[in-house]
């Protein structure tokens, strides 16, 4: 047995499965520490169906923690950025196109150091160790308590970023550190944002993780626990220490994976409906498709791996106005005081559903007066915008099945216009948990390599080899790895026959005996 737990911003939903057999599942508010919300759920599914806290394996929680503390510039550490580039690299310093609230919030400091790699691995420059010695007296009076270290070309070659961190960790020993080549891709400043964001998030993850931790050995459970990622894979609790950045846009992943064990489709498009925003991307080989261009968090540009999510405002907790718009303010987690349905006085979109007979939600009696009209056309404007968003995500002319999941998917119609029926699976309102509870554990690999002739077949099966590797060793059973995801572009402007290659390699988690 496993237990998957996916906190959202209006509710904290939770199953206990059995293989893939769902025994119980729950959905309870979340609350303002979240931790709280996990431990009724966990009550929740113990109440609805009685187990043996020993017995379960393995705990999945899926969290929106982090990526609501950087949107809410909240509890973020004092940061400072080094960038190991002089002489080149100077012109655009650290954190320079960041929101300047959030520079603000992390009490921004950066130092630009003599170091970096070309493409190809040869030096810009040696790495100064002294500059970085002067930097790290600074930081220390300055009350820095996490590094981010942004090396150029590191993910080719990341040993002036291991150099400097056992410099500044040997002078400041008590401080946290995030090097570039383990969090981002290629390309120098949005792989430096995502690794200052991370390293604005340590402490809290810390806090956070320790919190999570509590909850559940509280629930009498022993068995590990492990985060989701936003690919759709699974980190351990060490992990999600050192890398709180790779939790954003968990939720969105966990429903379309759950999407596609529910459906039984292993490549649809998936509209997950919830409370405040429906989110819709595609699923390729059970796995959500990633963004390929640089993702934007919190208005920071960053370019480490994010699912390709298209969001807009349309949810349970809706508005509804006259003239008929819908969204995308929401009443959010005051749903239950605010809608018509529950004696308030705010018409949302679940009034709607209740009142078109296809939701069964408080008393149905208080939104009877509804004029039909106006029912009629709320749900035409919701379906017109979800297929509106579901045409932009496709990008070929091939049929693409559509799944809706989440508790306000009930919104949706049978089908929708030019993307024919639309599957509701068993279990939809509850997918996301679903998905936390079935997540595998990944490897991947993303770097340039300069290929010789007649060597690419060598080139090509060392790489995947790495990635899965590194899936076996962050927790995945042998036995079960597999590639999912293999990506190779050549570079035309250097020099070498220089070529991209990414690859992602998959596998089941290992649970202990």
């Amino acid at each position: 047995m496993r237990i998957g737990i996916d906190v959202g911003g209006t509710n904290t939903d939770a199953v206990l499965l059995d293989g893939r057999q769902v025994l119980a599942s729950v959905k309870t508010s979340t609350t303002a520490d979240v931790t709280s919300g996990i431990v009724a759920a966990i009550d929740g599914l113990q109440r609805q169906r009685a187990f043996d806290p020993a017995a379960v394996r393995a705990v999945m929680i899926g969290t929106t923690h982090f990526i609501n503390a950087l949107v809410e510039a909240h509890r973020l550490a004092p940061t400072a950025a080094v960038r190991l580039s002089l002489p080149a690299g100077a012109s655009l310093p650290p954190m320079v196109d960041w929101p300047q609230r959030l520079v603000d919030a992390v009490s921004g400091r950066s130092y630009l150091v003599h170091g970096g790699h070309e493409f190809d691995g040869r030096h810009i420059a040696e790495l100064d160790e002294s500059e970085l010695r002067k930097a790290a007296d600074d930081m220390g009076e300055a009350g820095v308590r996490s590094v981010a270290i942004t090396s150029v070309f590191s993910p080719v070659n990341a040993e002036f970023e291991a150099r400097a961190a056992e410099i500044i960790a040997a002078q400041l020993p008590d401080v946290a550190i995030s090097l570039s080549h383990e969090i981002g891709r290629i390309g120098l400043l949005e792989r430096e944002n995502a690794t200052v964001i991370n390293a604005a998030l340590r402490e809290l993850a810390a806090h956070i993780v320790d919190g999570l931790s509590a909850s559940v050995t509280g629930a009498g459970i022993t068995a590990p626990l492990y985060l989701s990622q936003n690919d759709g894979t699974l980190m351990d609790v060490d992990f999600a220490r050192r890398y709180p950045v790779a939790t954003f846009a968990s939720g969105p992943t966990n429903s379309m994976r759950g999407a596609a064990v529910l459906s039984g489709l292993d490549t649809c498009a998936v509209v997950d409906v919830g409370g405040t925003t429906s989110d819709v991307g595609v699923l390729r080989q059970g796995f959500p498709r990633e963004a390929t261009t640089d993702v934007s968090v919190a208005g920071i540009r960053t370019n480490f791996r994010m699912p390709d999510v298209l969001s807009i405002g349309i949810g349970g907790g809706s508005r509804v106005r006259a003239g008929v718009t819908v969204g995308p303010d929401s009443v959010g987690y005051e749903l239950t005081s605010k809608a018509l349905v529950f004696g308030g006085d705010t018409l949302t979109a679940t009034d709607i559903a209740v009142a078109a007979g296809r939701a069964e939600i408080g008393d149905p009696s208080l939104v009877s007066h509804l004029d039909r009209g106006l029912v009629e056309a709320a749900l035409d404007r919701i379906a017109a915008d979800v297929s509106d968003v579901v045409e932009r995500m496709r990008t070929s002319a091939e049929p693409l099945p559509v799944v809706a999941v989440g508790g306000g998917s009930v919104l949706l119609p049978d089908e929708l216009a030019g993307c024919g029926a639309v599957h509701r699976p068993e279990n939809y309102a509850v997918a996301n948990a679903i998905g936390a509870a079935i997540a595998q554990i990944g490897g991947e690999v993303d770097r340039v390599y300069v290929i010789e002739p007649g060597r690419r077949e060598a080139v090509v099966d060392e790489a995947k080899q790495e990635a899965v590797d590194r899936a076996v060793a962050a927790g995945a059973s042998p036995a079960s790895v597999g590639i999912v995801d293999f990506d190779e572009v050549p570079i035309p402007y250097l020099p070498g026959n220089a070529t991209r290659i990414r690859v992602k390699a998959v596998g089941d988690l290992q649970l202990g005996a």
